[in-house]
């Protein structure tokens, strides 16, 4: 059955309260999503990664490795998504570490990277203080060599930028109601 009949036929069940049917419809569009997010992860292991000619390259393709981990850890359980999760955190890392070296702050590639790293750590790790360090070092890093920034890259690195502000804010606040409930729970009553 193909995706789109398969989303139709979950909502449709979801519509009737059939559950055991919606849930059985969304395995099948897993069970695609696992299938594709592994064969990419094969072509970046075995030729992609290993043949790149650059640290621009070879960074893009780690990030895209850590990316495609990311996916399968969002819908992965047990023991599965532990690995998947370690996977994940050992890719971005990596390239983290080879852009840090030998890439300007404000490259795209680089700041992409910082911008999908960061969500990493808020969305799979959820350490929200890890997040934001991230994207708040990646982004006044970034700002302090605007100067130094490549025409040619200027649209793509500042809209980056943007991105990572933009969740830089939702994070904090998001942080801050948090906190907020916590303490408003803690106070005395009169």
């Amino acid at each position: 059955m193909a995706r789109t009949d398969l989303i139709q036929k979950a909502k449709l069940a979801e519509q009737a309260e059939r559950y055991d049917d919606m849930a059985e419809c969304m395995k099948k569009v897993e069970s695609e999503l696992d299938e594709i997010c592994k064969c990419v992860l094969k072509l970046l292991d075995d030729h992609l990664i290993k043949n790149a000619s650059n640290s621009e390259s070879k960074v893009f393709y780690l990030k895209m490795k850590g990316d495609y981990y990311r996916y399968l850890a969002e819908v992965a359980s047990g023991e599965n998504k532990t690995n998947t999760i370690e996977s994940s955190q050992q890719a971005y890392q990596e390239a983290f570490d080879i852009s840090k070296a030998e890439m300007e702050p404000t490259h795209p590639i680089r700041l992409g990277l910082a911008l999908n790293f960061s969500v990493f750590f808020y969305e799979i790790l959820n350490s929200p203080e890890k997040a934001c360090e991230l994207a708040k070092q990646a982004f006044d890093d970034a700002i302090a060599e605007l100067d130094n920034l490549q025409e040619e890259s200027y649209k793509d690195s500042t809209l980056i930028m943007q991105l990572l502000r933009d969740n830089l804010t939702l994070w904090t606040s998001d942080n801050a109601a948090e906190e907020g409930e916590g303490e408003e729970g803690s106070k005395p009553s009169n």
